[in-house]
């Protein structure tokens, strides 16, 4: 057993962890369920013609992290690779969700709302695979209720989708610059 005051380190690691990224995206995930179940969303039926500015960036953000994600591992990287998703659940959560929240609540249903779903369940399920080596249940029960409870045909556990491939086309680094400043 190790000594009492690294045993403590470590559990106050892992109480900082569980605090900061997974109550983070688990109330992420909550959100997006609750409103996406009041208004009956359904992924895939969605056609995002015109998406917002905060789409856009959120979706160049995604896009940047699974290209960060995919080379921190490729050089054996683990925690630069972990430390990049917890920054993107930190923006997801502090910058999207709480500048979203007006465009979820609306009564109607309209394409600015239509969008906000799409986006936020591209990445929510985005996160779910890019997760997956980190934290295996946690990204299985997020993969189970967004993707196969929609997608019956889609890969039994999210330990058998394919991984994430960046699409670099729609990263758009002005933007990203332009909302950090």
């Amino acid at each position: 057993s190790p000594p009492g005051n690294v045993r403590r380190f470590a559990e106050d690691m892992v109480a900082e962890v569980t605090r900061r990224f997974i109550m983070t995206l688990w109330n992420v995930y909550s959100f997006f369920v609750n409103y996406a179940n009041i208004d009956r969303f359904t992924p895939g039926s969605e056609e995002v013609l015109n998406p917002s500015e905060l789409d856009r960036w959120l979706i160049s953000e995604l896009n940047q992290l699974i290209a960060d994600v995919d080379a921190a591992l490729d050089t054996y990287n683990p925690t630069e690779a972990g430390r990049k998703i917890e920054g993107f659940v930190d923006g997801l959560s502090n910058w999207y969700v709480r500048r979203s929240r007006r465009r979820f609540w609306k009564s109607e249903s309209d394409a600015d709302k239509l969008s906000a779903y799409s986006t936020l369940y591209q990445c929510l399920v985005t996160l779910s695979k890019l997760l997956a080596p980190f934290t295996p249940f946690l990204a299985e029960e997020l993969y189970q209720n967004l993707v196969r409870s929609a997608f019956p045909d889609a890969p039994e556990s999210v330990h058998l989708a394919d991984f994430p491939v960046a699409d670099m086309s729609r990263v758009d680094k002005q933007l990203s610059a332009d909302i950090h400043l």
